[in-house]
């Protein structure tokens, strides 16, 4: 005799399928943008680059906004000189800086304010990451007569110290045209924008 044994059995199974993390890239980046107009306000050229955030302004940036160290909203623009070709590195300080010097041929008395507005933010939302801005308005430099009868501008930098021509101070970027380095004139000005977007 020969049994067949029939055992039904219920069983029930749910899986959730989800993404192993979600990544919020909060990479700082920046840009310079400058025009340079001649005594007569005739726009001469424009050029926008960009720049490398250098290590100590990832670390000024980091530690007044996470580890709450003591803050002062003061930074300015300098010039970078375009007498050789600038190479810039990742541990470039404003007292240590071999790749690149900078430029004073302007009237102004110290390295202009960088006088920053409002930041915003756009974009984003369900898992996907949004922007972050925040610019200067237009600094001047007035190109003055110790470069006669020309002199070239390779770029600019972005630093925590008004001294023109000074070694102090924290170094946040620095950054060259694109094109090469530009000649400027006795009476241009140099208008100098700082866009950072994370």
């Amino acid at each position: 005799m020969q049994n067949e044994n029939i055992k039904p059995t219920e069983a029930s199974a749910v899986s959730v399928a989800t993404k192993a993390f979600l990544l919020e890239d909060a990479n700082v980046v920046g840009a310079f943008t400058v025009t340079c107009t001649d005594a007569d306000g005739n726009l001469r050229w424009e050029e926008t680059f960009k720049n490398l955030v250098v290590n100590v302004g990832k670390t000024d940036l980091l530690n007044k906004y996470f580890a709450g160290t003591s803050y002062t909203a003061a930074w300015y623009l300098g010039l970078v000189d375009g007498n050789s070709t600038p190479t810039y590195n990742a541990a470039d300080t404003m007292s240590s800086h071999a790749g690149w010097t900078e430029n004073t041929g302007y009237s102004q008395a110290t390295r202009p304010a960088a006088a920053f507005g409002a930041a915003s933010a756009a974009g984003g939302g369900a898992g996907s990451a949004g922007t972050g801005t925040i610019a200067t308005s237009a600094t001047a430099f007035s190109i003055n007569s110790v470069i006669l009868p020309s002199g070239t501008i390779a770029g600019a930098f972005l630093v925590s110290n008004s001294t023109k021509g000074g070694t102090t101070g924290t170094l946040y970027s620095a950054g060259s045209f694109t094109t090469g380095n530009r000649t400027v004139l006795a009476g241009d000005t140099l208008n100098v924008t700082y866009t950072a977007n994370c």
